[in-house]
């Protein structure tokens, strides 16, 4: 697995542009490199589509509202001829999570940068609590949650002609090396089969991929037992605190709702019509 890569796969567009929208995994986090940096799957892709202006305007923390008022008017700046959009875990973690705005929101952002000329790949996440233990009752939810983002992911995907990449379904997902310490970032290895599923979408898509995307690691900063319990620590339990607590109460409501019968919506189709026309349908790419 370790040694995999992807050869260059043909096209007949030459990405001149390449912008990334997201979170922190698209930031790169759980890739680090010497100096205190990042490195993640986004320059590894923009290396293999021999992109002229790579833009990552992904950011830790980052929320679909965020991609949406700040990231995409800078993405469309640069004119992108490819983007990825890597987004949303961060809202399923939170109490107001709304899959109805998040629909909205993720519609515009996706019709916006296709409008523009981008070819777009973006993403359905897999089973976090496969990799991330939590307490039943907040797994529940969480998988929940996450069931709903992908249906809106796909939904926008197929409203707009974009490309996904499947995480539950690619190789290696959900093998341990394919994770960081904090077991919420892909580590190197991770990452490197993030960028080669990415370029195999945006291949597809007839963008033109000339060079490989090797899954062999190097370059980045060896993680030791002693970085596992420093991050355990002064990272791991304090999140799994934080994100209890405003689950918890998430929780509560809904078992509050349930007993008296008023349960919330769960449909995510869109309410109003497309800006943009339905384009092609989606493409899903297990990768590999």
């Amino acid at each position: 697995m370790h040694n995999a890569m992807t050869t260059g796969l043909p096209g007949s567009r030459r990405v001149r542009s390449l912008a990334v929208l997201g979170d922190s995994v698209a930031a790169g986090m759980g890739d680090p490199v010497p100096g205190g940096r990042w490195r993640g799957f986004a320059p590894l892709l923009a290396d293999a589509v021999e992109a002229a202006r790579f833009t990552n305007l992904a950011t830790s923390g980052a929320r679909v509202a965020e991609a949406w008022h700040t990231q995409l008017p800078d993405a469309l700046r640069v004119e992108p001829d490819a983007a990825i959009v890597m987004i949303g875990m961060n809202d399923t973690m939170r109490a107001d999570f709304n899959a109805q705005l998040l629909w909205q929101q993720l519609d515009h952002v996706m019709c916006s940068l296709v409008g523009a000329g981008a070819s777009v790949v973006t993403i359905r996440y897999h089973d976090h609590a496969s990799v991330f233990r939590l307490p039943g009752p907040l797994r529940r939810l969480l998988h929940r949650r996450i069931d709903a983002l992908n249906r809106i992911l796909t939904s926008v995907a197929e409203a707009h002609g974009a490309a996904i990449v499947d995480l539950d379904r690619l190789p290696g997902a959900y093998h341990p090396a394919a994770w960081s310490v904090d077991r919420l970032h892909p580590s190197e290895l991770g990452h490197r089969m993030l960028a080669a599923a990415f370029a195999t979408g945006l291949a597809e898509q007839g963008v033109t991929v000339p060079s490989e995307v090797s899954l062999t690691c190097s370059g980045g900063v060896p993680v030791t037992r002693l970085d596992h319990l420093r991050w355990l620590l002064i990272k791991g339990v304090p999140w799994v605190a934080s994100r209890a607590w405003d689950l918890t109460w998430c929780s509560l409501a809904c078992l509050l709702r349930a007993i008296l019968r008023r349960s919330p919506r769960t449909d995510v189709a869109g309410a109003s019509g497309h800006i943009c026309p339905p384009s092609d349908p989606p493409r899903a790419w297990p990768a590999g």
